[in-house]
């Protein structure tokens, strides 16, 4: 039994709000991401179910665009997702879709999680342990070891090759102590600080991230190859189960 699990218990999970940012633009896959069929469900019904059924999630809430509010509302319904409080309409960058949703977590939550819509494949596993560590560590995200050379580059020149020992590429669902995560939104916003994940709000003003391993087939959805993908490990999935 490891030191977090001795101390915090897995049967006494403090309350946690997720809030499920599926407010972007999805541009490069062509279509709303967040709402295209996978195996069956929408995309964003894929986590939706997987938070449901976990016990240490007390509450859902959905940041999305104007036009699919009432498209998540029908998600919920149809596939009997009763933690989804409210569904909200998100900023024009992540940081104010994310900002929009934390603002909203019922005041009784001790921590806030904030996962991407387009990551259909989240386990309950890898969510529970982020949940639990985030009562010690204050913020909390998965993350894998980058597999390819990474180059840094200006004017399409390479300027050097960072170290990818000391490269990881983070995932979602990230969690955090839900005054630290609003504060540092809040700044991000105010500061006018452009981010791609709730962590980099937490680091510029300060604040410390611990990883923990994630999960390779925790894949965000960005382009139609990654729709082809998340059907294979769909199929996987359903294979062994």
């Amino acid at each position: 039994m490891s030191f977090l699990s001795r101390h915090f218990p897995k049967q006494k999970y403090p309350y946690c709000t997720m809030v499920i940012v599926a407010a972007g633009s999805s541009q490069r896959m062509g279509e709303d991401k967040q709402f295209l069929d996978l195996g069956g469900l929408p995309v964003l019904a894929h986590s939706l179910k997987t938070f449901e059924a976990l016990p240490c999630i007390h509450e859902i809430i959905v940041v999305t665009r104007q036009e699919r509010v009432l498209d998540a509302a029908a998600i919920c319904r149809d596939y009997g997702i009763c933690k989804v409080s409210k569904i909200l309409v998100g900023g024009a960058a992540r940081q104010e879709s994310a900002l929009a949703g934390v603002s909203e977590a019922n005041p009784l939550a001790e921590l806030i999680g904030i996962h991407d819509g387009a990551r259909p494949f989240a386990t309950a596993a890898l969510t529970e342990r982020a949940v639990r560590d985030a009562r010690f560590y204050q913020a909390v995200a998965p993350a894998v070891a980058v597999r390819d050379t990474v180059k840094r580059v200006e004017a399409q020149t390479v300027v050097d090759t960072p170290n990818r020992d000391g490269i990881m590429a983070v995932q979602t669902p990230q969690v955090f102590r839900a005054e630290l995560i609003k504060g540092a939104l809040t700044y991000a916003v105010e500061q006018g600080i452009s981010i791609t994940d709730d962590c980099s709000a937490v680091e510029a003003i300060g604040g410390k991230v611990h990883l923990i391993p994630g999960e390779e087939a925790n894949i965000k959805l960005t382009t139609p190859l990654d729709m082809e993908l998340a059907n294979a490990i769909l199929r996987e999935r359903e294979a062994v189960s």
